[in-house]
């Protein structure tokens, strides 16, 4: 009898460890970009904000927008979290929920990307979300093989990137670094992990400092398709699906030539042949809502409105899951 309860306890521990050895490896995915990537969508609805319009609270409980967000609240209608997405955002951790905006009190394109990607996916997955507010392609994400500005950026700032060349691409290196070192302890950010990883896709929203600068403007495309070949080349993921979300704050009535021309530029990198059914560009006008309907007047941030920023995420996770499924589609 001892004998056999002695096996019984063994195979029980056997079978355990089995489990955790063959556990599915975390499916990764990096989002980054600038400040609209961070996140300005409201959460909370405030009444002196347009009565709370835009708010995430606010779109829950509307009778015209509420079946559509319910699966973020529960029966309660408090805020769901997610025990299959996980998200490490510089210092803030955890299980995908509301809250991983630039602010606690905001979110950004994790949160429809997450959901998505979330329900699409078996394994557990995990989002390391890259984002810095201010930031341009052209000088701060400039990838590797972008080389020297071919322009002057103006005596003083010419200067300072002669005092010190790390300027340029800082936040591509200060990505790739905080990349790899959320992979080198993906065990604490995903509870149950066995430390197996797959980098799946790349997800970019990002633009606004690109639009401000003729110079900017004119190398966009092709200082995006140099980081999509050094990223992938970096993370040692040659194929890694990527999608660009359009810059197009302001929505469809924007007329200035320097927005349409980045617009374009941001379109046409999914266009080249080499990228053809690995890069996804995602247009975004549509999401724009007025300040009329928003909890703020910030048009470069969308103005604040939680329901533009998570259709952001939820259409680029759409088109992340298409490129990962090309026989479905």
């Amino acid at each position: 009898m001892k004998n056999s309860l002695l096996f019984m306890m063994v195979a029980i521990v056997t079978i355990g460890f089995c489990d955790k050895a063959t556990a599915k490896p975390i499916k990764v995915f990096i989002l980054a970009g600038q400040s609209n990537m961070e996140g300005a969508g409201a959460i909370k609805s405030e009444p002196q904000r347009n009565g709370g319009k835009g708010s995430l609270e606010y779109l829950v409980k509307d009778a015209a927008t509420a079946k559509q967000f319910s699966t973020l609240v529960d029966s309660s209608k408090n805020w769901r979290t997610r025990d299959d997405v996980f998200i490490s955002y510089l210092d803030r951790k955890g299980p995908l929920t509301v809250g991983f905006g630039s602010k606690k009190e905001t979110i950004g394109p994790e949160l429809g990307f997450g959901w998505v990607v979330g329900d699409a996916i078996e394994e557990p997955v995990l989002l390391i979300k890259c984002a810095w507010g201010g930031k341009s392609l052209a000088v701060d994400f400039r990838p590797p093989s972008a080389g020297k500005l071919p322009y002057s950026l103006g005596e003083k700032t010419n200067a300072e990137i002669a005092k010190d060349p790390a300027i340029l691409g800082k936040y591509y290196r200060e990505t790739l670094a905080l990349t790899k070192s959320a992979l080198a302890n993906i065990k604490d950010l995903v509870p149950g992990s066995d430390g197996e990883y797959v980098i799946v896709g790349f997800g970019w929203h990002q633009g606004w400092n690109d639009r401000i600068s003729d110079n900017f403007n004119a190398e966009y495309q092709s200082n995006m398709a140099h980081f999509i070949r050094d990223i992938r080349k970096d993370l040692g993921a040659p194929k890694m699906p990527f999608v660009i979300a359009e810059t197009g704050m302001t929505g469809p009535e924007e007329k200035h030539p320097r927005a349409l021309s980045l617009m374009k530029a941001q379109a046409a990198v999914a266009e080249q042949s080499e990228f053809k059914g690995n890069v996804a560009f995602v247009g975004t006008k549509s999401f724009w809502r007025t300040k009329e309907q928003s909890p703020s007047g910030q048009g470069y941030h969308w103005n604040s409105n939680a329901e533009t920023y998570y259709l952001i995420g939820e259409s680029m996770g759409k088109a992340m899951i298409k490129l990962l499924s090309p026989g479905k589609n």
